[in-house]
């Protein structure tokens, strides 16, 4: 089993902010994938599915962003996920709006959802598939930024973005992190090329 969560905060007001496209990702995969319903459990939603052969929970926490570790760390203890098995969805401010990269381990770069779920588990050693959503320029945008709502221009990327993923997650689920990126890249690009 793996366990996909998705960041976000759970304010209904704050569904379309550029914090919340972990949410949006994991919403995405778990349609076009036929997971079962979300249902309230770990201080958070979660949804099973099988993707690729493989069981994948999906966790969106319910804690705010700054608490996310106290809804992955019980969902990793009762259902004894080690630190490798678990991939997180997040915006990353430095990467450029619609680029997705994933990474294992590493820094947190100011993410408090990130810090969280690190302090949580005692341990790094996470997978982070991080989906750009760009920077301002300016570090006293950075907030408005993140907690701000797409524009409405951002829309059809936005759309093709969660749309490209949710399409490639079958190699994340296979552990082919590497082919997903390659992957997510080629479809994005083909839809832009066919709105132009």
């Amino acid at each position: 089993m793996l366990l996909w969560v998705g960041l976000g905060n759970p304010e209904p007001s704050q569904a379309r902010h550029r914090h919340n496209i972990g949410f949006m990702a994991l919403d995405a995969i778990a349609r076009r994938h036929g997971f079962g319903p979300w249902r309230s459990r770990f201080k958070g939603l979660v949804a099973d599915g099988t993707i690729a052969g493989e069981r994948i929970l999906a966790l969106k926490p319910m804690t705010y962003m700054n608490l996310s570790g106290d809804s992955v760390q019980p969902a990793c203890a009762f259902h004894r996920i080690p630190p490798e098995d678990l991939w997180v969805f997040h915006d990353e401010l430095d990467l450029a709006p619609g680029k997705v990269r994933v990474k294992r381990g590493g820094g947190v770069a100011g993410h408090n959802g990130l810090r969280d779920i690190k302090r949580a588990l005692g341990t790094p050693d996470f997978w982070r598939v991080r989906i750009g959503i760009g920077h301002p320029g300016r570090k006293e945008l950075v907030t408005g930024h993140v907690l701000g709502n797409f524009a409405r221009t951002d829309a059809p990327w936005v759309e093709a973005l969660l749309d490209a993923i949710a399409e490639a997650a079958p190699l994340l689920a296979q552990r082919r992190p590497e082919e997903f990126m390659t992957r997510v890249a080629l479809l994005t690009q083909q839809a832009e090329e066919s709105s132009r």
